[in-house]
């Protein structure tokens, strides 16, 4: 008889919550955190532990269908393109079935998840897809020499399968809140920028007047290009490079992105933005 309390005690040990370790949380101060979601973890197990009921447990794994966002629950979403934009950075497309939408507001991000060498790693990213895309959603990700999540990255191909939960984010962007924005974006900083200035330029009622001032190294390394032209022809857009690597301000003008050595602002100009940081 003790000895199968003792098979039953180690049984329930197993079954016990892992910590997070450090790596595992985001920085991003998502509610719930990866420590939020281990403390209803443990509560959960000590209720079942109690109790001797193991069907308490249930609930808890990742779906490999998903149906709907979960801000506590991981969702396994297919990669279907990757494209590489610089030399350390890609745009990456996940699959949504049915032509459904990803169900985010602009302004919100998702949580991925890695894993490196049997270490869990999770890193905070915007879509940078319309919000109401159907069908699919996109990430721009920059990769670092040395960052965990950086080498996961760098392993995906198309068909792969990766791990998300979401959405996250306080800040809720309504047409016509406010009568201009200013949009400061340092390298992949862009990308919260993006699906703002997506639903603003898709609402014809959306008179909102938006300044971005994008801050790269050289007129080379900016991304998507081709979207932030487009964006330029509209008559309430106006974009701004800073460049740290090349003459310091260009302006992107409707119908023809300048050249690296055209359309430099004279000192003078009234908007002088602050110097960039590393993108």
């Amino acid at each position: 008889m003790g000895e199968r309390e003792e098979d039953d005690e180690e049984a329930w040990l197993q079954l016990r919550p892992v910590e997070p370790l450090p790596s595992q949380c985001c920085g991003a101060g998502c509610s719930p955190c990866v420590f939020d979601l281990y403390q209803q973890d443990l509560a959960r197990w000590e209720a079942a532990r109690a109790s001797k009921d193991r069907s308490l447990l249930g609930g808890k794994e990742s779906q490999s269908c998903p149906s709907k966002l979960s801000p506590e629950t991981f969702l396994a979403f297919r990669i279907s393109a990757m494209d590489k934009l610089t030399k350390d950075t890609y745009r990456v497309r996940f699959a949504l079935p049915r032509n459904s939408q990803l169900g985010l507001r602009p302004g919100q991000h998702l949580i991925l998840r890695g894993i490196i060498d049997d270490l869990e790693i999770q890193r905070a990213y915007t879509p940078i897809s319309p919000a109401n895309a159907e069908g699919y959603f996109e990430v721009l990700i920059k990769c670092y020499q040395t960052g965990l999540m950086s080498r996961y990255v760098e392993s995906w191909r198309a068909g792969d399968t990766a791990f998300w939960r979401g959405p996250f984010g306080g800040f809720f962007y309504k047409p016509n809140q406010y009568g201009e924005l200013l949009m400061l974006a340092a390298g992949t900083g862009l990308a919260p920028m993006v699906p703002i200035l997506h639903s603003i330029t898709d609402n014809a009622d959306d008179e909102t007047f938006i300044t971005l001032v994008g801050c790269f190294k050289t007129f080379e390394g900016i991304y998507l290009k081709a979207f932030l032209q487009e964006q330029a022809r509209f008559w309430n857009v106006r974009i701004f490079f800073v460049l740290s690597q090349s003459p310091p301000l260009f302006l992107i003008i409707p119908g023809e992105l300048p050249r690296a050595a055209s359309l430099e602002l004279p000192g003078q100009d009234p908007l002088r933005p602050p110097g960039p940081g590393p993108d």
